[in-house]
């Protein structure tokens, strides 16, 4: 099998041939591999060893090629090619991982010390031909197989097995000892003729063949008699293959000399591209975390691929019983003797001559969980863990995954963010912190860590956590505390924020930017964009963003989160003494064009009962900025007053919103009697009067407590006259309403108007033991009303005088 077949007793692989063409390039051999496929690395180095190639050329990006010394430079794997790419229309990352075990990865370290002239062949990954993949954060090595998938159903269903995964692990990994290198690659060649058949590739997969292609004739014409070895994944080989052996016509970047090598593509002017190598992870490899390429379980095809299908199987079995064990989950040894019974039963059922990964796991599944399971075993297909997996479950996928961490060489070249990051961060005594940290926001020093510590969150590199600070710009906190946290990952974000610029606050800069254009007039996003891009302190970029969120603002559709951006807004432009854009003019900007907003679409707005509070705070956002903003507005408080009387007078506006509309024009001193119209609205529709007082409470609630009607008597009397005069059933019917409506009191305010209800009945007793009543009130008032109807009833049938 190819774990055991050693290289030096391997023939040489019979160069592709094609007799329809008689100057067809004999000496191409095209290997079709599964990318991180342990049995397809291991016949790329047989095959470099018999053939000695003069070139091998690998799937892989081409602007990469004049760096290729970079990948030799003794990592620790797994490592990646990250590639980034933005212009005015288009943002792009993909990484392209390699591993111990990645076919491409021997490709690159076996041809090196043989000799040959290495190529990565295929497009950069910022090329259009990588746009049409559905996200813009793409694997180079997603496997085709997902994209095609209709010949992988059939053969599983052949095979009678559950997953792509399951039917590769059966063909190509664990095979019988006899099975020889030519034996996999006539396999392989079948499998992969098969999985791309009568298939139309797609426009990007079509372009990046012709671009392969291209490169395969140019180095078949420099090498004269020598091989050239061709590694690529095996979807695109049967084209590759017809492709390279075309007499006429170029493709893309192809020179006019046979011999030439292909232009590499440079991205288009005014467009920001590159590569930069990272450490990678073997679980961001996994498929159960989501990983787009290769295989499932990393930490297995790690063993598989140094010590072969046996020592890979019972290493599984092993693995997963300590991570049980560490995790207090109780696992005997006769319960591993059962699973490991179990596996070598169905390997045999199976047909497989070791036990395969899926022969494991099913195996422990069935000797370790004995509850009924949710959701299906995540092994018998592909995609991530969903929520309520079995915790025997979730620790039997992290125990294949493995915990490997890829490290860079130190002599790999960086990207200038990292360099300073780590500058900035030595600087200001926050390299080494192993201590949580205290900033005084009001000094300079303080304000200074902070808008680093900001900027590297907003840009997602780990390593510390914000744990108490301000909220807004009107919060009056001027401390803030940070947690160090796990430095893992932190050089890999690092190297990825690069592509955003060369500088910290360049970098978060281009975040924020990118945040505000993807939330369009989503005024949420928008609010907490604000905030951050202050945090930050990003300088001019600020300011960019505040002319963008001005005129954003004007567009927002929705009254409750424009709210929210308007509050901000007039926090920050009001009390602002910290982060110094108090008063700012970009900021009073965004303020203005918010508050016009407010108006317009609350005059506007229809609904039926209940009450919306993002919408109710959207209108007390816009009541503070006319009393204390009025020369930022367009708007005036005469204005204001009027639309708030077309609102209260609309009847077909929500309830609350009425209500708000008259607490709006009590707070702007503009507004009629508030007890004529709670009357009114009380006598027409009482069952309204609970979702009005709740627009009504949010918007002058001050004024509810402290002013007077126009008979000169408090509110809340007449309010206590009209639930006072309530039917049972309609009080009933309103009571939680009503509850809700007061909550808008902070306790000490309810405590006072319970002391003067208390006073107006001439009731002598406490306010504060009045609400905080041993039960629900509701709950209190409806026993009330059910043992009152029980009563009724049996005075009704003459056994009142048994009670």
């Amino acid at each position: 099998m190819p774990g055991t077949s050693r290289a030096g007793d391997v023939p040489p692989p019979a160069p592709d041939s094609a007799a329809s063409d008689s100057s067809a390039p004999d000496s191409a051999v095209f290997l079709g591999v599964r990318h991180h496929s342990p049995a397809c690395a291991r016949l790329v180095g047989r095959a470099i060893e018999a053939l000695r190639p003069a070139y091998v050329l690998v799937e892989g990006p081409a602007d990469m090629n004049d760096r290729l010394d970079e990948l030799l430079l003794g990592h620790r794997l797994p490592v990646a090619v990250f590639s980034h790419y933005r212009d005015e229309t288009r943002v792009a990352t993909s990484w392209a991982p390699l591993c111990d075990y990645s076919p491409e990865w021997i490709a690159l370290r076996e041809g090196h010390a043989s000799g040959a002239e290495v190529r990565f062949i295929d497009l950069p990954s910022w090329h259009p031909a990588f746009a049409e993949r559905a996200d813009r954060h793409t694997n180079r090595y997603a496997d085709a197989e997902a994209r095609y998938a209709q010949a992988t159903r059939r053969l599983c269903a052949h095979f009678a097995v559950d997953s792509v995964d399951a039917l590769w692990d059966g063909l190509f990994e664990v095979t019988a000892p006899d099975d020889g290198p030519d034996d996999l690659r006539a396999r392989l060649d079948a499998y992969f003729d098969l999985v791309r058949g009568d298939a139309e590739a797609d426009a990007g997969d079509r372009a990046r063949e012709e671009y392969m292609a291209s490169w395969v004739r140019a180095a078949v014409a420099r090498a004269g008699q020598r091989p050239v070895l061709v590694v690529t994944g095996g979807f695109h080989q049967p084209a590759l293959r017809a492709l390279s052996y075309r007499s006429s016509g170029r493709g893309e970047g192809e020179s006019d000399r046979p011999s030439a090598w292909p232009e590499v593509p440079t991205p288009p002017d005014g467009a920001l591209g590159g590569s930069f190598l990272v450490p990678y992870s073997f679980r961001q490899l996994d498929a159960f975390a989501g990983y787009q390429s290769g295989m499932p379980s990393p930490g297995y095809y790690q063993q598989l691929w140094e010590g072969g299908p046996q020592a890979a199987a019972q290493g599984l079995l092993r693995s997963v019983a300590e991570r049980l064990r560490t995790r207090r989950i109780p696992v005997s040894t006769a319960d591993l003797i059962a699973a490991r019974s179990l596996a070598q039963g169905l390997a045999l059922m199976r047909g497989h001559p070791y036990e395969s990964r899926v022969d494991v796991l099913d195996g422990l599944a069935g000797a370790l969980i004995s509850d009924d399971l949710e959701q299906p075993l995540p092994w018998s297909g592909r995609g991530t863990l969903g929520a309520g997996s079995h915790p025997v479950v979730v620790e039997m996928v992290a125990a294949c995954a493995g915990d490997t961490e890829g490290r860079l060489h130190p002599d790999t070249p960086l990207p200038p963010l990292v360099h300073d990051v780590a500058g900035q961060l030595a600087r200001l005594g926050l390299a080494d912190a192993d201590e949580p940290v205290t900033f005084d926001l009001t000094a300079e020093a303080g304000l200074a860590r902070s808008r680093v510590l900001h900027r590297l969150r907003v840009l997602g590199i780990p390593g510390f956590t914000r744990v108490s600070g301000p909220a807004d710009g009107a919060d009056p906190v001027f401390t803030e505390r940070w947690e160090p946290g796990p430095a893992s990952g932190r050089e890999a974000a690092l190297i990825e924020a690069g592509a955003y610029g060369a500088r910290l606050d360049e970098a978060a800069s281009v975040v924020l930017g990118e945040r505000a254009r993807a939330a369009g007039t989503e005024a949420g996003p928008l609010a907490g964009l604000l905030f951050d891009a202050v945090l930050c302190g990003v300088g001019p970029l600020c300011d960019e963003l505040l002319e963008a969120l001005a005129a954003q603002v004007g567009q927002v559709p929705e009254l409750g989160p424009l709210g929210e951006v308007l509050a901000a807004a007039l926090g920050l432009w009001r009390h602002d003494r910290v982060f110094g854009v108090a008063r700012g003019r970009l900021l009073g900007s965004v303020v203005a064009g918010a508050a016009d907003r407010v108006f317009w679409l609350a005059e506007g707005l229809h609904g039926g009962p209940g009450v919306d509070f993002a919408r109710l705070r959207a209108l007390a956002a816009a009541r503070d900025a006319l009393l204390h903003a009025p020369e930022l507005l367009s708007v005036t408080r005469e204005a204001a007053a009027e639309a708030a009387a077309r609102i209260g007078r609309d009847r077909r506006a929500p309830a609350d919103l009425r209500g708000a509309a008259l607490g709006l024009r009590w707070a702007l001193g503009l507004a009629d009697d508030p007890a004529t119209a709670v009357q009114t609205l009380a006598d027409t529709a009482a069952g309204a009067l609970g979702d009005w007082l709740a627009g009504l409470f949010a918007l002058a609630r001050e004024e509810v407590t402290a002013g007077a009607t126009a008979e000169g008597k408090p509110l809340i009397d007449v309010l206590d006259g009209i639930v006072s005069t309530m039917a049972e059933d309609d009080f009933l019917t309103g009571l939680p309403a009503l509850r809700q409506a007061f909550a808008f009191f902070p306790p000490r305010e309810r405590e006072r108007i319970a002391e003067h209800l208390l006073q107006r009945r001439g009731k002598h007793g406490s306010a504060r033991s009045l609400l905080r009543t041993t039960a629900d009130p509701l709950l209190l008032a409806r026993a009330r009303a059910l043992e009152e109807n029980v009563a009724r009833l049996l005075d009704r049938h003459g056994l009142g005088a048994v009670r």
